[in-house]
């Protein structure tokens, strides 16, 4: 029997509320299958289990608040061994065949009747309204009156019924209506007026959610001996390339300077390992791959990396539809668990609208961070010549811990490198 336990959702989690079970007792489940919806201070979290199993128990109800490491819900990992028990064949019946039905010869039709006048036709009275028979309890009474008595706020019990084993009846209600003022449907009591808190905005709350990022950011910069690093790229060659990778294609469809960022650094990261992984328990633990969290700001504030997994493998349209579904995901909702645990190193990019660098703080357990600022357009020297070119601020957050200056320092170079042979990418 194995306890699946509330996973912790990042640094700056300490707890969560279940909202939703997508799983019952009985189901069978596969590692990386989506059990529960699980709220946080960052939004609606879709939660994965580890490993296969049959579900046995969930331990918690719908709206409980579980610190980390809470027990959700008990799997029987022995059984995902076992199949399941197959289905029982159909039962097919025997066709059986009909019995002989012996057919009378066709008779000739009788002579045509005389023609009589029609008769005429008497009106019917219609029936009377049928009446329920009283039970214990119960009040007998027409749906009719039942109404009517409704709609005038009047109590059946009170009534004395004339129709048959005294069912009350329309004309009673009416009667007892002329009688007695109409009682007017209850009104509800006004509610209290109360302070109003704090907006909730996709699924969050924004002002929890900073409360959340300031809390694990000091927890970082106290912990965490950082290490700054910066180094000015220069991007002619790879806006050129992305030129020519846009030039016919639909606006929806084309590259943005982000996928080429997002992959020379994942290129470089596959290189420089020391950076790529997670400390923990006292010791650096290397990445499984490169998994790049993705820096995304959510609307109404508030800021979350889901990982771009096996960022390395990947071609420049992959990333770049893999960037723009993690970010539709991350503000609509929908991210899943394990994208915010896996992200081996983030990458914050600010944008065409953004500073024009920025430096990161490290996200732990994660080792390092990698800043890039605006693309602006700077003096620069060419061949000995100064000319206007389009530069870029590359910076980066290093555990002392894990790496050092020297290590750092060769993954901004590698990145420099690559996005000057930005054909390569």
């Amino acid at each position: 029997m194995i306890d699946f336990r509330m996973p912790s959702l990042g640094a700056d989690m300490e707890a969560g509320t279940l909202v939703e079970w997508r799983v019952k007792p009985g189901d069978r489940v596969k590692r990386g299958d989506v059990i529960a919806v699980v709220e946080t201070q960052k939004g609606a979290i879709e939660v994965e289990v580890f490993s296969a199993g049959v579900v046995s128990e969930l331990v918690v109800s719908v709206g409980t608040k579980l610190p980390v490491g809470t027990v959700m819900a008990r799997f029987d990992a022995g059984a995902a061994e076992r199949p399941a028990p197959a289905a029982a064949p159909p039962v097919v019946p025997t066709p059986v065949a009909p019995p002989a039905v012996a057919i009378p010869p066709v008779a000739a039709p009788p002579p045509a009747a005389p023609q009589v006048a029609p008769l005429a036709v008497l009106p019917v009275t219609a029936p009377a309204e049928p009446l329920p028979t009283a039970v214990a309890g119960h009040v007998p009474a027409s749906p009719a009156a039942r109404r009517r008595a409704a709609e005038r706020g009047i109590a059946l019990d009170r009534l004395t019924g004339s129709g048959p084993g005294g069912a009350v009846t329309l004309a009673d209600v009416e009667a007892a209506s002329a009688e007695a003022p109409t009682v007017p449907p209850p009104v509800p009591p006004p509610v209290p007026p109360t302070t109003p808190g704090p907006t909730r905005r996709g699924g969050f709350d924004p002002a929890a959610m900073r409360q959340a990022i300031a809390a694990a950011m000091s927890r970082s910069k106290r912990e965490i001996p950082h290490y700054y690093l910066a180094q000015t790229v220069e991007v002619t060659a790879a806006l050129a390339r992305l030129e020519r990778l846009n030039r016919d294609r639909a606006p929806p469809e084309r590259l943005l300077p982000a996928a080429l960022l997002l992959r020379a650094t994942a290129l470089a990261l596959a290189k420089t390992p020391e950076l790529n992984g997670f400390w923990e328990d006292g010791h650096f633990r290397p990445g499984d791959g490169v998994h790049i969290g993705w820096a995304t700001s959510l609307r109404g504030g508030g800021l979350i990396a889901p990982a771009i997994r096996d960022a390395d493998k990947r071609s420049l349209d992959e990333l770049m539809a893999a960037m723009r579904d993690v970010v539709r995901r991350a503000r609509g909702g929908g991210v899943r668990s394990s994208e915010l645990t896996d992200p081996t190193l983030t990458v914050t990019s600010l944008g065409e609208r953004g500073a024009e660098s920025v430096l990161p703080i490290i996200n732990p357990p994660q080792v390092a961070m990698v800043g890039f600022g605006r693309i602006v357009t700077r003096p620069w020297v060419v061949d000995g010549a100064i000319g206007p070119r389009p530069v870029i601020t590359l910076t980066l957050a290093g555990d002392h811990r894990a790496s050092d200056g020297h290590r750092g320092g060769l993954l901004l170079v590698e990145i420099d490198r690559l996005l000057q042979e930005a054909e390569t990418l």
